[in-house]
């Protein structure tokens, strides 16, 4: 039975000025070239006077805040060619060449792993922040508008936990049936999780805390929500799975992560709270650690 072991994330963003009502307020939007760099854009944002929607719909994500499909896409494609592929297909191997070791030992891999999963977090918010004055807050991605409030969001992380469980055995199912079946854990991970404390930590750290927090960043703060500026909310959701899919670079686990980015950001639009999608992530790799670690 197919199921789905974490990697690493990844994103790149647009140069986008929120300010503190960026869940709250409706925004009209210029955009402009940065004199910095020809690949980085800036979106200067003014209030606009309308009155938000008061009605509730499925979705309660701010749809007001006007951005150009085109720079989405093409600051996805800078970041993941710029930062994300260096990192997550060199990173261990410059680790080994620096230690001049061919085979890196597992505690040192674990180490190295979450090195390289914080570097690219702190890749995220200096892109975010440059170039010129900090753009994007940390703060501004937990900002939730008050059609949010409305909804509980630690109940939602729970179903939809659970919900996902349920389709990823369903997709896994269905993927033997016709691509036939393959190892059920990931052989690298299984190592790591057998190989002593340090690892073991490493690994949690990395995979229920590190990588979460960073592809809910990008994937659904980011690119979720300017997708679902420019198009139809499951029409956003959809491509901004099948890129979240797209960048893990694994043919095997396609159809399980493609279904694990329509459920995250289901969620994520349900509840309008990152922190919904953030849990939800966590409590699945750390599921999938179980599985792999007492297997």
């Amino acid at each position: 039975m197919n199921t789905v072991a974490p990697h690493g994330p990844l994103t790149s963003l647009v140069h986008t000025k929120f300010t503190k009502d960026f869940h709250q307020q409706p925004f009209n939007s210029n955009m402009f070239l940065s004199k910095r760099s020809p690949l980085i854009f800036k979106c200067c944002c003014t209030r606009n006077e309308e009155p938000q929607k008061s009605h509730l719909g499925f979705s309660v994500l701010n749809t007001d805040i006007p951005c150009d499909g085109g720079t989405i896409f093409s600051t996805m494609a800078f970041y993941v060619f710029s930062l994300h592929v260096p990192l997550s297909f060199g990173g261990l191997a410059a680790v080994a060449t620096i230690l001049h070791q061919q085979v890196l030992e597992p505690d040192i891999e674990a180490l190295s792993l979450l090195g390289v999963e914080i570097l690219d977090l702190v890749g995220f918010f200096l892109l975010m922040k440059c170039p010129g004055k900090p753009q994007y807050k940390l703060r501004d991605f937990f900002q939730i508008n008050n059609l949010a409030r409305e909804r509980n969001w630690l109940w939602a992380s729970l179903l939809g936990f659970l919900f996902l469980i349920l389709l990823v055995l369903l997709t896994s199912i269905i993927a033997d049936q016709f691509l036939g079946q393959k190892e059920v854990n990931n052989p690298m991970l299984q190592t790591l999780l057998s190989s002593g404390s340090i690892s073991v930590t490493a690994c949690i750290l990395v995979y229920c805390i590190v990588t979460p927090l960073l592809e809910e960043f990008v994937y659904r703060g980011y690119l979720l929500t300017s997708l679902s500026c420019t198009m139809k909310w499951q029409l956003a959701v959809l491509l901004s799975s099948l890129v979240f899919s797209a960048s893990h670079f694994s043919s095997e686990n396609f159809l399980q992560l493609f279904v694990i980015g329509c459920i995250l950001g289901c969620s994520y639009c349900w509840t309008g709270n990152l922190y919904s999608s953030i849990l939800i992530h966590s409590l699945y790799n750390a599921f999938t650690l179980f599985i792999t670690f007492f297997s």
